[in-house]
């Protein structure tokens, strides 16, 4: 048996110990989903949050996860080794998106309520100051270096540049948004992602039948279109070269080539798909099926799933470059009004610092 053949069937048959966070806003819990390997999926959990969580739970190195509770004003604090809820850390009104810095030491989070951004201290666990942007501000992205944040403001048509730069050092009160991106006035900017090479963010509008792709570097933008309005969520292909850009009234993801900016396919999904994530070992993406019941169109081409699941495509059984054949589904349950799902692989925490924690949790029980 050759060296690579070899190689190829230990990976296959490895053991994974991937967890998938399903934040589902209706039920205002967090689903928690184990993930051995391939199609190997099991929901293992849900942890109790508070009042219509919103956005990706944000997980440090160490497994401190942070969800925003949309109608309580409050973070909640997850664990990802006991599955609980922690605490909860009281924000501006009406959180929708966070980012943790590289450091792990600061948290900011959009308060769409609020009109602003909060600085949430993770070591004092407080909220230690807000800052005003537009109107109604939604999800976020960081850069690597932490630096920067870049936050769709859905109501005012643009997206901020915070500079995030002095809290490395602690100087809190250096933040400020230093430069409004326009989009257009009926685009309503909703999420966002920077790709692999740090070059470009690509925005879902909500309105607008065109996702916007920002140079960070000069902070430009240009418009690709994709036909249709409902853009919620951005990933990206396990190699860098495509954005999967999810659009809820088609239920599709729009795949599109990062150095063309061309729309290359769609691929049909489950009903309501907002947010996404990609696991870039075995090349699957998993789209939440938001859409409520009563409302869910159906299309010939679409999957047979039901809402509240998750929707697994495997991006290797059918070409991203061009709109042919179908890909390999599989439909994962989860709880009601999911918006947001996220990966974190429990084996980047040591196996004995997760059984001393398992061991506390089943001490305060």
């Amino acid at each position: 048996m050759s060296a690579i053949t070899v190689s190829a069937l230990i990976k296959e048959t490895t053991v994974r110990n991937i967890q998938l966070f399903s934040t589902d806003t209706d039920d205002g819990v967090i689903s928690v989903v184990a993930k051995t390997g391939p199609r190997e999926h099991r929901t293992v959990q849900q942890i109790r949050v508070g009042n219509a969580p919103r956005g990706g739970v944000k997980f440090t190195s160490t497994g401190r996860g942070f969800v925003c509770n949309t109608s309580q004003n409050t973070l909640s604090e997850i664990d990802a080794v006991s599955l609980r809820e922690v605490r909860r850390i009281e924000v501006g009104h009406g959180p929708r998106g966070l980012g943790v810095l590289p450091d792990e030491k600061y948290a900011v989070v959009s308060n769409s309520g609020s009109d602003t951004v909060s600085i949430v201290d993770l070591q004092a666990n407080v909220e230690v100051r807000q800052i005003r942007v537009g109107r109604d501000p939604r999800h976020m992205v960081l850069t690597k270096d932490g630096r920067w944040a870049y936050v769709c403001i859905w109501g005012d048509a643009y997206v901020s540049k915070i500079d995030l730069s002095g809290l490395v050092d602690g100087d809190v009160d250096s933040v400020r948004e230093v430069t409004r991106i326009p989009v257009d006035d009926q685009a309503h900017p909703y999420s966002l992602n920077i790709d692999p090479s740090g070059r470009r963010a690509f925005v879902a509008n909500t309105q607008a039948t065109f996702t916007t792709v920002i140079d960070l570097d000069t902070d430009t933008t240009r418009r690709v279109e994709l036909g249709h309005i409902g853009g919620r969520g951005v990933a990206f292909s396990p190699d860098g070269r495509y954005a999967l850009i999810t659009v809820e009234s088609v239920n599709r993801v729009y795949v599109v080539d990062v150095e063309s900016l061309e729309v290359t396919r769609d691929i049909p999904v489950g009903p309501g798909p907002r947010g996404l994530v990609v696991d870039a070992e075995d090349s699957t993406a998993y789209i939440t099926n938001f859409a409520r019941p009563t409302f869910v169109a159906s299309a010939p081409s679409m999957p047979g799933f039901a809402s509240n699941s998750l929707t697994m495509v495997d991006l290797k059984s059918a070409p991203l470059d061009r709109q042919e054949g179908e890909f390999d589904y599989e439909e994962i349950p989860v709880g009601y009004g999911p918006c947001s799902v996220v990966m974190f692989d429990l084996d980047t925490i040591p196996e004995d610092e997760r059984l001393g924690r398992l061991d506390e949790a089943e001490s305060r029980r």
